[in-house]
């Protein structure tokens, strides 16, 4: 099965579609984490720099033996490759 990450986060989305965010009709979007994006619109509205000093605490607390900077560097590979983020 494969799996779901957030197209703004890279937060993995589960099995499931409880993750998802929606639109504005209410219907799912498949792309986005309900965290980003609700309603039909993005949550956030910096940059993607921004958006990865947000998430670092999160993914450090998710990840004991990951430090800030790590999380950081793997971020910044990660999140170019992204769909909110690509130029």
């Amino acid at each position: 099965m494969k799996q779901n990450f957030c197209q703004s986060c890279a937060m993995p989305m589960g099995a499931g579609d409880e993750m998802y965010g929606t639109e504005a009709d209410g219907s799912k979007n498949e792309d986005y984490c309900k965290y980003c994006y609700d309603q039909g619109a993005f949550t956030f509205d910096g940059d993607m720099d921004e958006m990865i000093e947000i998430c670092v605490p999160h993914m450090v607390a998710a990840n004991e033996k990951l430090t800030a900077d790590d999380a950081r560097n793997m971020m910044r590979e990660i999140f170019p490759h992204l769909k909110r983020w690509q130029a």
